[in-house]
């Protein structure tokens, strides 16, 4: 198989449609369908199944979708990764979701800065479900990531730290003033009903809250009396004035951890591993090793 013939099945597979496909890769139509044909007869299966209104994956093609994208991401991360390699200084690029792990991502980065032959650390701020993304296709070297809300598949991962939740209320609200709430009572406030995330393919879960992208946007919704959420407690901290945290006593803790490409042999993500790891419990291990 050929990059070129990976390019045009993914854009087709993720399309769904010809034309489309076409449009998006910049080519006409009959040399995409041809090219698609001949990958289906080189391998010996259906890649999709073609219908005058709909094109469908095969079970092969979804298996090929999800390997293509895999190798187009590392193509493009080492493109990436070599061009970075040859600048005068050196940078490592590390994701973290826009809001989150505030006062633990200050920790690192100092900690990192102290290490004999630390590079600089240019934190990537990103949305929910962008860090896969951005470590598949080199535009970020690790990334901080939340369990069990952020998948980690395909990535090798180390503890930094587990903490609890709380749950973040307008401050004019009852429950504001409680030291401690359940799930249950937070869940059951339908003048409040609980904020939706999109999940990886980027879609809502069903529900009466509204939909939210990030903190920012989040807060403010909070604060018009309009939703609430349960969040690890480092989001709690330094809230708005108009907001608090009050912990949720039965909500599931929360772990953070560092992830980085299986691939990787920088030497510093390796020592920006070491270091986080050494912010939390447990030993690390490092990337290469």
């Amino acid at each position: 198989m050929e990059i070129r013939e990976l390019r045009y099945f993914v854009a087709v597979a993720e399309e769904l449609h010809f034309g489309r496909a076409a449009e998006r890769l910049g080519i006409a139509q009959p040399p995409l369908s041809r090219a698609i044909g001949g990958l289906e007869r080189r391998l010996g299966v259906a890649l999709l199944e073609r219908s005058s209104r709909k094109v469908v994956l095969t079970e092969a093609g979804r298996v090929l979708l999800d390997e293509a994208r895999a190798i187009l991401g590392a193509v493009t991360a080492a493109e990436r990764r070599t061009r970075r390699a040859a600048e005068d200084r050196p940078v490592l690029v590390l994701a973290v979701k826009s809001g989150t792990a505030g006062e633990l991502l200050t920790k690192l980065l100092d900690a990192y800065a102290a290490e004999p032959g630390a590079v600089a650390v240019e934190p990537l701020l990103c949305e929910a479900h962008q860090h896969r993304r951005l470590l598949r296709e080199g535009r970020a070297d690790a990334a901080l990531l939340h369990l069990p809300f952020d998948s980690v598949a395909g990535f090798d991962t180390e503890t930094v730290l587990t903490e609890g939740q709380v749950a973040i209320l307008p401050a004019s609200h009852p429950l504001a003033g409680r030291s401690r709430v359940r799930m249950s009572e937070v869940g059951a406030l339908p003048e409040l009903p609980m904020a939706r995330w999109p999940g990886v393919d980027g879609r809502y879960p069903e529900g009466p809250g509204p939909e939210v992208r990030n903190l920012t946007q989040l807060f403010q919704l909070i604060a018009l009396g309009r939703t609430t959420v349960v969040v690890p407690e480092s989001v709690g901290v330094d809230l708005r004035r108009d907001l608090v945290a009050v912990p949720v006593l039965d909500a599931p803790p929360v772990t953070t951890v560092i992830a980085w490409p299986p691939y990787s042999r920088l030497r510093a993500v390796a020592d920006l591993v070491r270091v986080a790891t050494g912010l939390g419990p447990g030993p690390g291990r490092e990337p290469g090793h």
